[in-house]
C-alpha cells in the first residue's frame, strides 16, 4: 500500500513541524492514539523511539528516521510483520505551509491480507488526522 496526500496548514513550516514531529503531541491530532510511551530521552531527533498505544490496543514500535526541521520528517512503525513508513514534507506557501504525506505499508506472512484494508482506510485516516493537526496549529 502506498499513498500521497497534501494538507494545507494556516501556519508557518516551523509551527507545523513543531506539532507533527513531536511524538508526545501525537495524541492531540492522531485519532487512533490513547497515548505515547517515549523510549528515548531528550528532544525528538533521528533515532527517537516510542510506542504508540492505540485505541484498539495495538502498540507499534515507532522510530524517527528523518528529522530536518521545517523541511522533512519521517518515521517507521513496526508491529507483528507490518511496517509502515511515513514521510512528511513541509513547503511554505503564501498562506502557510503545505504538508505532503507519503505513506508506504508492507505486510508479510499471515498479516498480508491486512494490505487491502490499509489501502482503503489509510488515506482517509491520514487526511483526517492531518486536517485535525492543521486546525490545532491555526488555533494556537
Amino acid at each position: 500500500m502506498s499513498f500521497t496526500l497534501d494538507v494545507d496548514f494556516a501556519a508557518s513550516p516551523a509551527e507545523a513541524f513543531a506539532l507533527l514531529s513531536d511524538p508526545v503531541r501525537r495524541p492531540e491530532w492522531q485519532s487512533s492514539l490513547r497515548t505515547v510511551q517515549v523510549l528515548t530521552e531528550g528532544p525528538p531527533r533521528v533515532g527517537t523511539r516510542w510506542h504508540d498505544v492505540t485505541w484498539p490496543g495495538l502498540r507499534p514500535l515507532m522510530e524517527i528516521t528523518v528529522f530536518e526541521p521545517e523541511q522533512r520528517w519521517a518515521e517507521r512503525g513496526t508491529w507483528r510483520g507490518v511496517t509502515v513508513d511515513l514521510l512528511l514534507d513541509f513547503v511554505a506557501t503564501p498562506t502557510g505551509t503545505r504538508v505532503t504525506a507519503t505513506c508506504t505499508a508492507y505486510a508479510v506472512g499471515l498479516l498480508r491480507p491486512v494490505g487491502p484494508v490499509l489501502d482503503r482506510l489509510g488515506p482517509l485516516a491520514a487526511r483526517d488526522d492531518l486536517r485535525r493537526a492543521a486546525r490545532i496549529v491555526s488555533a494556537a
